[in-house]
């Protein structure tokens, strides 16, 4: 069993995957369409002619990634990284400055004072309030604006 690579209509990514999916092709065992994976969806299968016969009937399938001439095969291990969630907290470190993009408090700026990675929670302390009140945030409610690590 291989992974294909198959190009896609740019934005078209999560359309292919799920009519690649509810085809009824034995040959075919799974479909993945990673959000940081642009104009690509990676397709299990026993064959490549089968999955060439699906995309004959798929719209913004543009056919199988070539390599060497070949269709081109990849192995678990290099689609791997893209089967494991990242933590939404990623990225953000104590003192940034972040804009809360979600909840009651959103449109505001605010700075990191702690990080919850197991939890996935961001305390931040907002810049305008008048006294300074810790606000325990989700880590996908946020977006850095400014790092200190810059």
């Amino acid at each position: 069993m291989s992974i294909f690579a198959v190009k896609t209509t740019a934005s078209q990514e999560r359309t292919v995957a799920d009519m690649i999916a509810t085809r009824e092709e034995p040959d075919i065992h799974a479909v993945l369409a990673p959000d940081s994976l642009t104009s690509y969806v990676m397709v299990e299968s026993d064959s490549n002619a089968a999955i060439s016969r699906v995309l004959e009937e798929i719209p913004h399938a543009r056919g199988l990634v070539k390599s060497g001439g070949q269709a081109g095969k990849s192995t678990i291990a290099e689609v791997e990284h893209f089967l494991s969630p990242t933590p939404d907290v990623e990225g953000i470190a104590e003192g940034d400055i972040v804009e809360l993009i979600a909840g009651p408090f959103k449109g505001e700026k605010a700075r990191v004072q702690r990080i919850d990675e197991t939890k996935d929670q961001v305390t931040v302390e907002l810049y305008e309030a008048t006294v300074p009140i810790p606000v325990t945030v989700r880590g996908d409610q946020i977006r850095v604006l400014d790092s200190d690590e810059r």
